[in-house]
């Protein structure tokens, strides 16, 4: 019976864990962050999520005659934010799988 007992215990700690695992996944969603290439000439900003939510350009960078040079920028500060954004994920998400030794996380 005591093993029972124990089986219960960790029922109720994994309940709350996923509780807080949701909470923090959901506050990831409201986190804004940015990337930027060229010196600032052209920022992305996506959520925790990884979800584009604003592009600003500064029109100095807009050059009808090098649209490869603007192209190469976007993708460069939208990768430095998706980067960062995974960052966050990983240090904001760990804390719940860190000490667990669990296949898969």
């Amino acid at each position: 019976m005591r093993g029972m007992g124990n089986m219960q215990g960790m029922m109720k700690q994994m309940q709350k864990m996923q509780k807080k695992m949701a909470k923090a996944q959901e506050e990831l969603g409201e986190k804004r962050i940015e990337g930027t290439a060229g010196g600032g000439m052209v920022t992305v900003i996506v959520s925790g999520h990884k979800e584009v939510l604003e592009v600003k350009i500064d029109e100095e960078v807009v050059n009808p005659d090098d649209i490869e040079m603007l192209q190469d920028l976007v993708l460069a500060a939208t990768n430095d934010a998706l980067k960062k954004a995974e960052e966050l994920t990983s240090q904001t998400m760990g804390q719940f799988t860190k000490g667990l030794n669990l296949p898969g996380f």
